[in-house]
């Protein structure tokens, strides 16, 4: 699924001469931690989150020894002085499964989304990922998450769904992950039901072995 199909698209910005209180209080109203900075053209000049504010403020104990003067000398530096600039960006052609990669690589927790000469159009999160693939997967829908070990060779996968099936049982999804043998898969079925108790009789009946979800 592309970026363009997921990611929020109006985006909430500031100004690289607004101050830190002006940052905070945006992330405030619009719960959010990442803030794009961008020019009167609307092309994205950096990007600030709610780690480089903290970073910038001083501790309580200073505040403390100092006075509330202090924190409002700190509390009024510009954005420009904080915000990362040249900020790692992602195209809306990109796809979701690109986004975690890079988010998971550079330990971000989002990513601006920009066209042509760095427009901005939008912001893709680790919370909008999580929220599409919940939709992916099924995982609003009541169901059971069951975990099967399989041979890694052609017709294994259709053994199973076959299986499910002559059940009656739909599914919410499936999952393939590798497993710690080799030459084997872990198979995760999400299944539309709570009753999977004759399936594990008939799954085990076909020679695979089970695996608990919790223990992966």
């Amino acid at each position: 699924m592309f970026i363009s199909k997921v990611m929020t698209r109006n985006v909430v910005t500031i100004d690289k001469d607004d101050d830190i209180s002006q940052a905070q209080e945006k992330m405030s109203k619009h719960l959010i931690r990442h803030l794009p900075v961008v020019d009167e053209n609307n092309l994205l000049i950096g990007i600030v989150t709610d780690r480089d504010i903290r970073s910038a403020l001083p501790s309580s104990h200073f505040i403390e020894e100092n006075g509330p003067e202090e924190w409002k000398r700190f509390s009024t530096c510009k954005i420009k002085d904080i915000m990362t600039k040249d900020p790692v960006t992602i195209s809306p052609q990109d796809t979701i499964q690109d986004a975690l990669i890079l988010l998971f690589k550079k330990h971000f927790g989002a990513l601006p989304v920009v066209v042509e000469q760095q427009k901005l159009i939008g912001i893709i999160t680790v919370r909008d990922l999580l929220r599409e693939f919940i939709n992916v997967l099924g995982l609003e829908e009541p169901g059971t998450l069951m975990g099967i070990i399989v041979e890694n060779k052609i017709g294994q996968m259709k053994k199973i769904v076959d299986a499910i099936s002559e059940e009656n049982i739909s599914f919410g999804s499936i999952l393939v992950s590798r497993y710690w043998d080799e030459g084997r898969r872990a198979v995760f079925p999400y299944l539309l039901t709570q009753n999977i108790g004759p399936l594990k009789i008939k799954i085990k009946k076909m020679g695979f072995t089970l695996l608990d979800p919790m223990e992966w």
